[in-house]
């Protein structure tokens, strides 16, 4: 059973991008601010809620966004302001613990556990925290407070902007119970309707469902958001420094023979490695691929790049050239690995590389935030390389 003695704040900025405008340009306040790409091309990287009456949002293309709101206030990005505004918010974070996980240029969470005796109880914590961000800044955090990471985080979105609810281990039920089953990380529009075919809307329907029935219909997954749905989430709060690395493996009913077939595993494990270190914000530059035979034999092998990457291609190209030096197509594979170390903090994550100066580099990362807000909202197979369509 999850241990409950945990205490952990995910903290959220609001409407990061657009408040930093307007906190530099206080002529902007109440208006709706849209920051994004070139006044034709390129995505909304945020908006203010002002805008988002209008619905737009992040990843949404710039000219759809001009239609919904021609009055809107229209801003390029200034990246190195806001990873200035960051450092800031990051470093009043590590006031209270050191065990402090990003997630992007303006979120993470925060193990305070250790802080009590310290700092006092996690909400006080929570508090001191927003009032010291406010303070210094001059910006709103919205924050959550309970003893899981996935519970912590939902708490933080629940009372947005500035925002701060605390979900103590007895009201978990009552907190989770009545939120839809949207609220639930990686189920997508697919996924929904499917559990809406079983009669399953909300997190109260998920956890009152026999586990073996999501099993059965869901795999894995359907355990996973079974027990997510009673706030069970055993994962810890991993300080950057303390992230070696960041990888996915796969073990098949079928051993692997094909080249194909293994290159398109690679892809698919080489994109979900690129989304999860776009969502930690963070960059790797060694690719390992971690092969285990039909004998059980393991073998691994290595590569660094050029420079750090969290893009899927880049990460899939090199396994590729990896397991060349494997004895596929000679030896049955049972299991195929693909991980990043060398980690490195980048500021943003994928938002930063919008607007790196290479054009194709820019391509491929605008193309990784509109995947990235797709797999989001609809779900990991909403969006499927073409190469894999046949499978």
């Amino acid at each position: 059973m999850q241990d409950r003695s945990k205490h952990i704040i995910h903290l959220d900025m609001d409407a990061f991008y657009p408040s930093v405008e307007v906190l530099d340009n206080p002529v902007l306040k109440g208006k709706p601010v849209i920051v994004g790409g070139s006044r034709k091309r390129g995505v909304v990287s945020s908006a203010s809620y002002e805008a988002r009456k209008f619905g737009i949002h992040s990843a949404q293309p710039i000219a759809k966004a001009r239609r919904l709101c021609p009055d809107g206030i229209f801003l390029p990005v200034r990246m190195s302001r806001y990873q200035e505004i960051s450092k800031q918010v990051f470093a009043i974070f590590h006031r209270f613990t050191p065990l402090v996980e990003p997630l992007s240029i303006d979120e993470a969470f925060l193990d305070v556990t250790g802080s009590i005796r310290l700092f006092g109880q996690p909400e006080n914590i929570a508090k001191k925290i927003k009032k010291i961000i406010l303070a210094e800044t001059g910006l709103t955090i919205s924050a959550g407070v309970a003893f899981s990471k996935f519970v912590a985080k939902i708490a933080s979105d629940i009372d947005k902007p500035d925002g701060l609810t605390v979900v103590h281990p007895d009201g978990v039920k009552d907190f989770l119970d009545p939120l839809p089953v949207k609220k639930m990380w990686g189920v997508g529009k697919k996924t929904r309707l499917l559990l809406s075919g079983l009669n399953i809307n909300t997190f109260k329907d998920l956890r009152k469902t026999p586990v073996e029935v999501l099993g059965k219909k869901f795999g894995k997954h359907g355990v996973k958001i079974h027990f997510l749905a009673m706030g069970i989430d055993e994962r810890d709060v991993i300080p950057e420094h303390d992230m070696k690395s960041i990888g996915h493996e796969q073990t098949f009913l079928q051993d692997i023979i094909s080249l194909d077939v293994a290159k398109k595993e690679l892809l698919v494990l080489g994109n979900k490695v690129a989304r999860r270190m776009r969502h930690k914000g963070l960059k790797g530059k060694t690719v390992t691929l971690k092969v285990k035979y039909s004998d059980f034999v393991q073998i691994t092998r290595s590569t660094s790049l050029p420079e750090p990457t969290d893009d899927g291609l880049e990460i899939y190209t090199a396994a590729c050239r990896l397991l060349k030096k494997t004895e596929i197509t000679k030896k049955p594979i049972r299991l195929l690995g693909v991980s990043l170390s060398q980690l490195s903090l980048s500021g943003i994550g994928m938002q930063l590389s919008l607007f790196d100066q290479n054009p194709s580099s820019q391509k491929r990362q605008r193309l990784n935030t509109v995947l990235d807000s797709l797999y989001e909202k609809f779900g990991d197979k909403s969006v499927v390389p073409g190469t894999l369509l046949n499978d």
